[in-house]
């Protein structure tokens, strides 16, 4: 099954603490994975920030419970239950979710703080936290630019096409310099191979291109004959790019081979011109952040503060 919804283990969390007893949140995580079923992959699965996905909405609930005053903190990443949240336990509700949650006043004040988009997509049913509300956000924009971007591509003239390709590889650290690589990479249809440039700046080995500005799919004889191009270069390494897809069987080829070839078809050379920045500018950056435990650690910084005078 995959990772419930994080409302979904506000309950559960709860009543975690129902006999009073401190437990830290590596013990919840564990716990509720272990009552809920979750399997190994559910418990692994990671976030863009190397988070696992179950920590992080055990991690929301936990701080929602907080909110409204229902779990306690009484030291770093320990949760204890509250007389409130006792009474709440008390009343056996059948669910604990941001609805029930908001006739507290101290929740509801929490809740307005928050950016309006946020508050409204946090409603009953909401079972994305709010930082992956914010992942998912990033990557519908970002899987858009790449669309975007890839037919901006499709459209540019063939000598625009292989610029592209030569900044791009210089940008991922091939080629050496931009001159070199252009001049590398401007042989176009000698012997199937559009150009050799360096693997890294000191030139130790060499990677064979080809670069197809297509709107059908590559199959597997394209393939073929640029493995076969290398042959006659004595080349070992090759990347072919293409605006368009790789069929099954090609894929299936440069797999079977000894050579070691590269194939970029057109949504991944997009996403690549994103990361590397070519083609697109910088718009605005967002920092996400978290609370510094160890900050707030006052037995840590009376420790330091001795230590400083010592």
């Amino acid at each position: 099954m995959a990772v419930p919804g994080f409302q979904e283990f506000m309950l559960p969390l709860l009543r975690l603490g129902a006999d009073g007893q401190p437990f830290t949140q590596k013990e919840a995580v564990t716990a509720l994975a272990d009552q809920m079923g979750l399997t190994e992959d559910d418990r692994s699965e990671l976030l863009s920030s190397g988070q696992t996905r179950l920590f992080n909405r055990v991690a929301w609930a936990r701080s929602y419970l907080k909110a409204a005053g229902l779990l306690a903190s009484p030291s770093r990443g320990v949760s204890v239950i509250t007389e409130r949240g006792r009474r709440v336990l008390d009343d056996s509700p059948d669910r604990i979710d941001i609805k029930y949650l908001d006739r507290f006043p101290e929740f509801a004040a929490f809740r307005s703080r928050k950016a309006p988009a946020e508050a409204e997509s946090a409603g009953t049913e909401a079972s994305e936290t709010p930082e992956e509300q914010f992942e998912s956000s990033y990557q519908l924009f970002r899987d858009s630019l790449a669309a975007e971007l890839l037919e901006r591509v499709r459209v540019v003239s063939p000598n625009f096409f292989e610029r592209l390709v030569v900044d791009l590889l210089v940008r991922m650290g091939y080629g050496g310099s931009r001159q070199d690589a252009g001049q590398a990479i401007g042989q176009s249809g000698d012997g199937g191979i559009d150009g050799i440039i360096k693997e890294d700046k000191l030139g130790l080995d060499a990677v064979c291109i080809q670069a197809k500005r297509w709107q059908a799919p590559v199959g597997r004889p394209v393939v073929q004959a640029f493995a076969s191009s290398l042959e006659g270069r004595r080349a070992r390494k090759g990347v072919l790019l293409t605006t368009s897809t790789f069929t099954k069987d090609a894929e299936d080829y440069v797999n079977a081979i000894e050579k070691r070839i590269v194939l970029i078809d057109g949504t991944t050379l997009s996403r690549l011109m994103i990361d590397h920045g070519v083609g697109v500018g910088e718009i605005a950056t967002y920092k996400l952040a978290r609370v510094d435990e160890d900050y707030f650690d006052e037995d840590a910084g009376a420790v330091q503060a001795v230590e400083g005078k010592s």
